[in-house]
C-alpha cells in the first residue's frame, strides 16, 4: 500500500490531479478544502472516500483513499487540539494524519501523549509536523526530540532516518522550502512507523512541486 503526504498550500481543488500522478492508495493532504463545502464537481468526484477536519472549510486536513479501501475514523481523543486525524485502514492498521499548527510540535506532542496507548507496531503516523530537532530549544520539554524518543520507546521510528542512516537534525533532504527558495530548505514533514512496515520511503525529489506548494510530497510504501 502506498501512502502519500503533501501540504498543498491551499486550493487543493485545483491541484489534486497533480498528486494523482504518484498513484497512491491513500493521500494525506494538509491545507486542503472540505469537499462537502466546495462546489467543484471534479474535486467531489475525487473525494468519494475521505475524512476531513478543520477550523476553516478552505484549509484543513484530509485523508483521501481509493474507493475500495475501508476508511473508518477512530475518533481518538483530541481535547480541542487541531488538525489531527486517526483512522482504521481496512480493519488492519491505524493511520494518524498530522498537520501541526502553532505551537507546532508542542500541540502534536500533547496529542501523541494523550493517545500513545493506542499506538502499536502497526501504527503509521505521517504528515506535516512543522518541526525538526534543530528547533528543540524553542519548545521547552515538548520538543521534536521528545516526540521521537517517546515513539522509539514503543518500537516506532522515523522512516526517513531509518532508511538514510542520518541523525535527527542533520537531514540532507528538505521537504519544505521557505518562500519556495531552493536555498531555504527544511526537513519538517515526517513519517513514523515500525521498521517491519517499511517497504520503501522517499521524498519526491522533483522541484516541479514548488510550482504548486512550498512543500514536496513524501511517500511510504508498506510491506
Amino acid at each position: 500500500m502506498k501512502i502519500v503526504s503533501w501540504n498543498c498550500n491551499g486550493k487543493f481543488r485545483e491541484k489534486f490531479q497533480d498528486i494523482l500522478t504518484l498513484d497512491a492508495d491513500i493521500y494525506i493532504i494538509q491545507e486542503c478544502e472540505n469537499p462537502k463545502e466546495i462546489k467543484s464537481t471534479t474535486y467531489k468526484k475525487f473525494a468519494t472516500n475521505y475524512i476531513w477536519t478543520g477550523e476553516n472549510n478552505n484549509k484543513g486536513l484530509g485523508i483521501f483513499a481509493k474507493k475500495e479501501i475501508k476508511l473508518t475514523e477512530n475518533n481518538w481523543s483530541k481535547f480541542c487540539l487541531r488538525n489531527f486525524l486517526s483512522a482504521k485502514i481496512n480493519d488492519n492498521f491505524d493511520l494518524v494524519a498530522v498537520w501541526a499548527c502553532k505551537p507546532y510540535i508542542e500541540e502534536y506532542y500533547i496529542y501523541q501523549s494523550i493517545n500513545i496507548s493506542n499506538f502499536n507496531s502497526s501504527t503509521i503516523i505521517i504528515g506535516d509536523f512543522n518541526s525538526n530537532a534543530i528547533w528543540d530549544k524553542k519548545s521547552n520539554s515538548r520538543t521534536h526530540s521528545a516526540v521521537v524518543q517517546q515513539l522509539e520507546a514503543i518500537g516506532i521510528c522515523s522512516a526517513y532516518h531509518l532508511t538514510t542512516g542520518e541523525a535527527q537534525g542533520t537531514e540532507t533532504l528538505p521537504t519544505f522550502y521557505l518562500y519556495r527558495h531552493i536555498d531555504k530548505g527544511y526537513h519538517i514533514d515526517h513519517c513514523f512507523t515500525a521498521e517491519k512496515n517499511i517497504k520503501e520511503y522517499q521524498i519526491i525529489r522533483d522541484l516541479k512541486w514548488l510550482n504548486k506548494s512550498d512543500h514536496i510530497p513524501i511517500l511510504l510504501e508498506t510491506k
